[in-house]
């Protein structure tokens, strides 16, 4: 592989993240192998005023798609890993990156699962990109990637090279993942609440959430990140300067009563505190709400 155009790409999980990224690999004539559950003639993003029109179809068998691509973003969601194994298995190879477009900071291990032979770069994702009911995607603002400054992350850069989609390789990915975990964090509140962001300009909102941050502040740090004092309250400005009808996958996803994503995002933070002796009563209680809220019984 001498240039971007070389480089081969599958995608699976045609949801907003994968929309995205297709739509702007299509934009350079880079159309790339789409993989889901359901058969699709063609794929939208609305960006803007623009409609950016991916054609399909979107592939449904691992069995009709031959190995050895040298990208394979998987943009399904943590708890969807599983099952798109089989997509895994079938379209990697020795040289294969599969670069795991997904939330948390536990990527790797949970990848590397289901893979015999491919590398694994884990990214952290920066898309502002919501799902519509009609099927399309609208994505609010710029898209960008934060990938470990490792080799196997130069050929994603040589995959999205030349497109709207930003990548940048950080020395202390650790620190970028965890400071993104703290924001998917504090957006599963609004699964919780049932409310977007325009929630957290209340005052007591911004109480706990500020008290939730600082917990998982601790947390990070001890696992090694380099996040400094006034992390919690940027990511509470943050989602104040949200359009007060931002929502969040998280939310999407317990509007449609589908499984939450609440120990990659949020059951971590337990998890890791117990481990380092670290008290997070606040996390306690949300983990057991969130985890009722999305696996019941009842």
């Amino acid at each position: 592989m001498t240039n971007n155009h070389c480089v081969s790409v599958a995608i699976v999980g045609p949801g907003a993240i994968g929309i995205t990224l297709a739509a702007m690999l299509h934009e350079c004539a880079r159309t790339p192998v789409l993989c889901g559950r359901r058969p699709r003639d063609e794929l939208t993003l609305l960006d803007g005023e623009r409609s950016i029109r991916v054609p399909g179809p979107v592939q449904t068998s691992p069995d009709q798609i031959g190995p050895g691509f040298d990208v394979v973003f998987l943009a399904v969601k943590a708890t969807q890993t599983d099952a798109a194994a089989a997509w895994l298995s079938a379209l990697s190879g020795p040289q294969t990156v599969v670069c795991v477009l997904q939330n948390g900071v536990e990527q790797v291990q949970a990848v590397s699962a289901h893979l015999a032979e491919a590398r694994v770069v884990p990214a952290v994702v920066w898309f502002p990109a919501q799902a519509q009911a009609d099927g399309s995607v609208r994505l609010r603002g710029e898209a960008r990637l934060s990938l470990p400054d490792i080799p196997a992350a130069e050929v994603v850069v040589r995959a999205l090279r030349g497109t709207r989609c930003g990548v940048e390789l950080s020395a202390d990915f650790k620190t970028v993942a965890w400071r993104k975990l703290l924001q998917n964090a504090l957006a599963g509140l609004m699964a919780l609440t049932q409310r977007r962001a325009g929630m957290y300009a209340r005052s007591d909102i911004s109480r706990l959430s500020l008290a939730y941050l600082q917990e998982c502040l601790a947390v990070a740090r001890a696992e090694g990140a380099n996040l400094r004092d006034d992390v919690p309250q940027a990511i509470l400005d943050q989602f104040q300067a949200f359009p007060s009808d931002m929502g969040t996958s998280i939310l999407t996803d317990s509007e449609a009563n589908r499984p939450l994503e609440w120990d990659i995002r949020n059951g971590v933070v337990s998890r890791y505190g117990r481990a380092h002796g670290i008290a997070t009563p606040i996390s306690d209680m949300l983990v057991a709400l969130l985890a009722a809220a999305s696996d019941g019984p009842g």
